[in-house]
């Protein structure tokens, strides 16, 4: 085989009319579309691993007075992991999410809209370049702030209730109430971990909701003509 003829068989043809464009784009739309729902699953699967971890260890630290509230601290650490990886996730559902809106809004919605106008195609230029060269829309720590802001947020506050609940009254069983009279030395001193102090213990947790909180107001979406999930 020659070298040219080995060009021909490695390029593939383009199409050559407008019938043959139209349905070119039809088929790659409906892969964006299938890529894009794959994502969107990974994301609401990493959401219902965090849902199962908290309502696990939540109903093993309060079921029993034995149960240390350490438990609570772990979820904790667990439920920060899965946000990470629900965020590196986030990050790739985006980038088709993006992919398919230019679909919806420069083609779809100009041809429902009956605004044909003649002239180059910025928006198809955009797409053929993310085609060569992929790259992320957003940076990591953005996809983490709207995953927590939309979903682990909720999650955290919960797990802080709960490890409040448990420090506050460590006896507490069915049909018990929290001992308003208990000494905050009392407290502080079941907040305990091993060789950690309590003292220790709630600053560090304190700031790191601190940190949580700070990250949901900051570095809020601006504009309001997107819908994000």
């Amino acid at each position: 085989m020659t070298d040219k003829a080995a060009t021909e068989v490695a390029t593939p043809s383009l199409p050559v009319s407008s019938s043959e464009a139209t349905t070119l784009m039809i088929h790659y739309y409906r892969a964006e579309m299938s890529r894009m729902n794959a994502w969107r699953s990974r994301l609401d699967l990493t959401s219902n691993w965090s849902i199962t971890v908290v309502a696990a260890l939540l109903s093993v630290s309060l079921s029993t007075p034995t149960a240390h509230h350490g438990l609570a601290l772990f979820a904790m650490l667990i439920i920060l992991l899965l946000l990470f990886v629900e965020a590196r996730r986030y990050r790739f559902y985006d980038v088709y999410r993006m992919r398919i809106r230019q679909f919806e809004r420069h083609y779809f919605g100009q041809f429902f809209q009956a605004d044909t106008q003649g002239g180059p195609e910025p928006w198809l230029v955009m797409l053929a370049q993310d085609l060569r060269h992929p790259r992320f829309r957003i940076s990591l720590v953005r996809a983490l702030r709207r995953r927590l802001r939309r979903n682990y947020i909720w999650m955290f506050l919960i797990l802080l209730l709960a490890w409040t609940l448990k420090i506050a009254s460590p006896d507490l069983q069915s049909g018990a109430h929290l001992d308003p009279s208990r000494r905050i030395e009392t407290i502080i001193g079941h907040a305990a971990i091993g060789h950690l102090p309590g003292w220790l213990v709630i600053p560090v947790v304190v700031f790191f909701y601190i940190a949580l909180v700070t990250a949901c107001l900051r570095g809020k979406d601006r504009g309001g003509d997107e819908v994000h999930v």
